[in-house]
């Protein structure tokens, strides 16, 4: 029979790896891993429900690493488990191209379930996958099956407790009862600074409870009994989130440098690591784990028999209901129902054949209407806005503490948290996430969108009151700078439509976008529907068209946005009778069209000696490369006023005569 190596010898390969791939590397964050590898041993070997052989399992238990700094211990984890990652890569940690970078990047071949580092963010997608299981859990689960029924564990750090989108996420986390979401706090009391004693006193155990979570204070998270005592409390209490508080010591291990900031983001020293070895009696090459230690953390046999258990219960789910299998697989695997692109082209036909003049924020929730009940995975929700950002459908049910059979969340005033928790929605599977805020408030929840773009997950953010057109709520309201700032985020789609057909369009090309985020720039005011034939409508999803020609060769070329298109319309059709030849362009979505081919992209935009001006309520910085040195930009230089909107738009040179005027001086010069 063989003998299993001590508890403690399983952790210590943890740090040993950790330590020395730091060492090796130059630079890394050794102290969180050692100081956590007690904990990380009990959940991974005893507690974690998962499959090395198949880290895509539907009911595997997501761990996610909010702590991403000490990405040592997810490495280690995952080379000790059995996935398929080499101590080749461990050796490489940190370098250019490889699998181990300095912070962990979502790669489910190696179970990183989502991208960490920003501290807090792990923490929120964590809410949001629990969100997810709980959700899933209401919709399939039947009395005699259970189909969904995973935990969702998170390690977390004294800074994501210091970031404020840790109270964000666990105050809705605790108000929506998410039971099977447990976090294990690394309760070390040091940061980069040194003790957080001089600027971290909460008392964080009745932080959590006011919050409504299930609370295990000083669990001592170098004692594998009491680690494991605190996780099976946890599980037992299923009706709130569970918080375990676990005194720990940074850099466990290190006789001279453990307890303290020298251990949290530099390696240790040659010298420092052969006393670690001393210390934890570890005599073995560096990068050598003994084959009995790498027996025991083997997670692949065990991780095979859990899958196939869930694996016969889901074939007996399918024999007794084959309908809620078949939409439970459709809908894990992110496909989409049959038919959807015919449905899809009928609801914008039919929308086309309907639109009135209505605001883009209106147009957005007809669209949401019409394509909300060919997909019940759409989950969305608003940051305390749903009535202004008309993201309630008639399909809409809110999801709360007693009833998680919904498709809607409440987020109250959480713009950051709420982002975040929907990238974990996504992560999880199941859902096409959505939220709502004003757009000048995406800068509350901008290193959100920016993670979904990183990762390149599906997010669909309806973004409303665009401009200085919200009018009285003045320049504290009124986003200038967003738009732009928005399109030169990398792999962020960002539509701008200018009525309901485009609104339409926009909305189907976010849904069918599952390769990053999307930003839909919806207005307060309305706008006027604007006729076209079916082959413009077809031109619509590459971003920019030609929404209004001359004969000739065009003299000018208009290019607008949302509420400016008919500005530029109207301009277009007075230069018309004046005897000057206009091209009218439309322009919702500038990545789209920079993607189409550069024939398609000449003939909208000609290499000709055509002057061209740009109309956009917002900052001009975006526009200027389609200018291309031949024109100019009207848009916002400074921030707005607190007026009525007709009055701002006057004022700031947004109206038919201000775009003749400057499109007149254009063509004298």
């Amino acid at each position: 029979m063989t003998v299993r190596p001590p508890r403690r010898q399983l952790a210590n390969a943890i740090r040993v790896l950790s330590m020395e791939a730091v060492e090796q590397a130059n630079s890394g964050h050794p102290g969180m891993p050692m100081g956590m590898a007690d904990i990380a041993e009990v959940l991974w070997n005893d507690f974690l429900k998962h499959n090395p052989l198949n880290p895509r399992w539907f009911d595997r238990d997501r761990f996610v690493l909010s702590n991403g700094h000490g990405s040592m211990l997810l490495y280690s984890l995952a080379h000790l488990s059995g996935y398929p990652i080499e101590m080749e890569e461990l050796k490489q940690f940190r370098q250019f191209g490889q699998r181990t970078a300095g912070h962990p990047e979502r790669d489910l071949d190696i179970g990183i379930e989502t991208t960490t580092g920003p501290l807090g963010q792990g923490l929120a997608n964590a809410v949001g996958m629990a969100l997810a299981e709980k959700t899933l859990a209401a919709y399939f689960n039947q009395p005699d099956i259970k189909i969904v029924d995973h935990y969702t564990y998170v390690f977390l750090g004294d800074g994501c407790l210091m970031e404020g989108i840790s109270h964000e996420a666990c105050s809705l986390a605790g108000t929506l009862g998410l039971g099977k979401l447990i976090a294990l706090y690394d309760d070390n009391g040091i940061s980069i600074d040194g003790e957080t004693s001089g600027w971290f006193t909460d008392n964080t155990a009745e932080r959590f409870r006011s919050y409504g979570w299930h609370v295990l204070d000083s669990v001592d998270g170098h004692d594998a009994e009491s680690i494991s005592t605190a996780i099976k409390s946890a599980q037992a209490q299923n009706q709130q989130p569970s918080l375990i508080i676990c005194k720990t010591v940074i850099g466990y291990g290190s006789p001279n440098k453990e307890g303290t900031a020298a251990t949290h983001g530099a390696p240790l020293g040659t010298d420092e690591i052969a006393a670690v070895r001393a210390e934890l009696d570890w005599n073995h090459p560096p990068f050598s784990i003994p084959p009995d230690i790498k027996s025991a953390w083997d997670a692949k046999p065990e991780g095979a028999s859990l899958e196939a258990e869930w694996q016969e219960r889901f074939d007996a789910y399918q024999t007794h209901y084959p309908e809620l299998a078949k939409e439970y697989l459709r809908r894990m695997e992110g496909r989409f129902p049959e038919n959807w692109k015919e449905q899809a082209a009928s609801v914008i036909s039919t929308i086309a054949k309907e639109a009135k003049d209505v605001a883009t924020r209106q147009s957005s929730q007809r669209a949401l209407e019409a394509y909300a009940p060919l997909l019940p995975e759409l989950l969305g929700g608003s940051a305390d806005l749903t009535g202004s950002n008309n993201t309630f459908h008639s399909k809409s049910t809110a999801i709360d503490s007693t009833n998680a059979k919904g498709n809607y969340i409440y987020f109250g005033v959480r713009e950051f948290g709420m982002t975040a928790i929907l990238n974990g929605v996504n992560l999880h599977g199941g859902f096409i996430p959505y939220s709502g805020t004003f757009l000048v408030f995406s800068d509350y929840a901008r290193n959100a969108l920016r993670m979904a773009a990183l990762m390149k997950i599906q997010s669909i953010l309806v973004l409303t009151h665009d401009s200085i057109g919200l009018g009285e709520d003045g320049p504290t309201h009124q986003p200038i700078e967003h738009i732009a700032s928005l399109r030169a985020m990398p792999n962020m789609q960002v539509w701008r439509p200018c009525d309901a057909v485009e609104t339409a369009v926009a909305w189907r090309a976010a849904i069918e976008r599952k390769n990053g985020p999307t930003s839909l720039i919806l207005t307060r005011q309305g706008l006027p529907h604007v006729e076209r034939t079916d082959s413009e409508i077809q031109l619509i999803s590459r971003g920019g068209y030609i929404l209004l020609d001359c004969e000739d060769d065009p003299e000018l070329i208009l290019m607008a946005t949302g509420s400016e298109v008919k500005l530029a319309l109207l301009a277009a059709k007075k230069l018309f009778m004046d005897g000057i030849n206009v091209r009218v362009v439309s322009m919702p979505c500038t990545e789209i069209f920079d993607a189409q081919s550069k024939e398609y992209r000449s003939h909208v935009l000609p290499n000709s000696t055509a002057k061209r001006l740009a109309i956009e309520a917002g900052a001009k910085d975006s526009w200027w490369r389609y200018i291309n040195g031949k024109g100019d930009v009207i848009g916002m230089e400074t921030f707005g006023q607190s007026a009525p909107a007709n009055l701002l738009f006057e004022h700031y040179g947004f109206t038919e005569k201000a775009i003749e005027r400057a499109a007149y001086e254009l063509l004298s010069t």
